[in-house]
């Protein structure tokens, strides 16, 4: 038998549960450290965000009446998925960047522990942001945090696995649905989950990946009015004051973080609601 051809893996899309072709058709090379060709992702489209967001949109009411300990059983058997696939990301991680399989598979290790971090708050962060007002008059007035809608996230170009992870765990794990943009020069690991998140218990439309240039799709994140928040830690500092330019038009609530562990990421995402009650009713 002839020697076999190295078969290189194709990396699609993921919206609404399932990995569409980009209907640009277009593609750009992601190459390794070493400046070897690894693949092809899709270059993702302003239709393609549409479509993104249509799905978000879709899935956002039924994932936000989802208990809270639901969510938290979901977040944490995504990280159970991941556990069991921790060498093959490793694997990627190491090929793409040129890190050492130790610091690659430390990076795998605490992508893990950060999902289940946030799995443990979903039931928690109404006690944390929530409260009991003190009125005058014959009154309960109760505030209660709850999900602020469909979220955006730009990851951030470096530690592509853990930086990702670390932008929609706690945007999903207060009920909102996310639309995330891969990094743009290692997208592969977030690609990768995708098939993790696809075989979950985690319904489709609540996660939904593009990957591309954050250059060409950024703006048309701000812009979108279907998209109530924007995180965009991963963006490029030039591209900041287009960004909220843009997000002004429909009060997008748009946020940058540096922890990647903090329940402040969970709330940023979130909005408050007040309920009064006469007492003795």
């Amino acid at each position: 038998m002839s020697k076999r051809i190295d078969v290189k893996k194709t990396y699609k899309l993921f919206i609404g549960g399932a990995f569409p072709r980009t209907e640009s058709g277009r593609t750009y090379e992601v190459k390794n450290s070493r400046g070897v060709f690894i693949a092809n992702p899709c270059l993702a489209s302003r239709k393609d965000l549409k479509d993104a967001v249509v799905a978000a949109r879709a899935a956002q009411s039924g994932w936000a009446h989802a208990t809270a300990y639901n969510r938290g059983q979901i977040l944490y058997r995504i990280a159970e998925m991941l556990e069991g696939r921790r060498d093959q990301f490793a694997a990627e991680i190491c090929e793409l960047t040129g890190v050492t399989p130790r610091k690659a598979q430390e990076e795998v290790e605490a992508s893990i522990d950060l999902l289940v971090w946030y799995a443990g708050w979903t039931d928690k962060i109404s006690a944390l942001d929530g409260a009991t007002n003190p009125v005058a008059g014959p009154y309960y007035n109760f505030t209660i945090p709850e999900a602020l809608g469909v979220v955006g996230f730009i990851a951030p170009k470096k530690s592509a696995l853990l930086g990702f992870v670390a932008g929609i765990a706690p945007i999903i794990a207060s009920g909102n649905t996310v639309i995330a943009l891969a990094s743009e020069n290692a997208p592969l690991s977030a690609m990768s989950l995708a098939e993790v998140i696809a075989t979950s218990d985690l319904p489709a439309g609540v996660v939904n990946i593009l990957t591309g240039k954050s250059s060409e799709l950024a703006p048309w994140f701000a812009s979108h009015m279907d998209i109530d928040g924007l995180d965009i830690s991963g963006l490029d500092a030039k591209l900041v004051t287009e960004i909220k330019k843009g997000g002004a038009q429909n009060l997008k609530r748009i946020h940058s973080f540096k922890e990647v562990a903090s329940p402040g990421r969970i709330l940023a995402f979130m909005e408050s609601k007040t309920v009064w009650h006469p007492i003795g009713v």
